[in-house]
């Protein structure tokens, strides 16, 4: 595993599953020689570029808020559902810590050296181009399903439940950056 990904992802530990954490670690790696942007880049840009360049919670903020979040929720809906509603854990780390990495393509540097939606982003947003990296290295479809319905895109199928835990854990740490009610 690529030391440069580990210092990104400590998280990654907590894939029980050696091979799919390494299968996980991996679309990063390649995301990372395929992108422009560096990890002291993800440590520093915005996590969202729709809330103006002002915004000082970062890229791997977000990202790794929504994997402890994501993770927790998991282990709340297994302590009160039990097999009601099971939840693999392993699916949902990996679904979480892979779910924006496609952001790695969809982003290029201005004149300026800040992050902005390139051409390709344009066209294919990072659901899709996360989910062509992520089978690239053989990541399993359950994985790839939460990656492919963590955004809006994902709102016209069913999602799993792993799928809906990384969605709301991702949506409620952006809507109040961009639509929360101030009085």
């Amino acid at each position: 595993m690529n030391n440069e990904v580990l210092n990104l992802w400590p998280e990654l530990e907590w894939i029980e599953n050696e091979k799919l954490r390494e299968k996980t670690a991996k679309v990063w790696e390649i995301a990372l020689e395929r992108s422009v942007m560096t990890p002291e880049d993800l440590n520093t840009i915005p996590f969202t570029l729709l809330c103006g360049p002002d915004l000082k919670v970062t890229f791997m903020d977000h990202k790794r808020a929504v994997v402890h979040i994501a993770r927790d929720s998991g282990r709340k809906i297994q302590e009160f559902f039990k097999s009601e509603l099971p939840i693999d854990m392993d699916v949902l780390l990996s679904g979480a810590i892979l779910a924006d990495v496609g952001k790695l393509l969809e982003y290029v540097k201005d004149e300026n050296g800040n992050a902005v939606q390139g051409s390709y982003g344009k066209y294919l947003r990072h659901p899709f181009s996360g989910v062509a990296l992520a089978e690239e290295c053989g990541i399993p479809p359950e994985i790839c399903h939460i990656i492919a319905t963590h955004a809006g895109e994902g709102n016209l199928v069913k999602r799993s439940t792993e799928a809906y835990v990384v969605h709301h854990a991702d949506f409620m740490t952006f809507l109040p950056f961009k639509e929360r009610l101030t009085i």
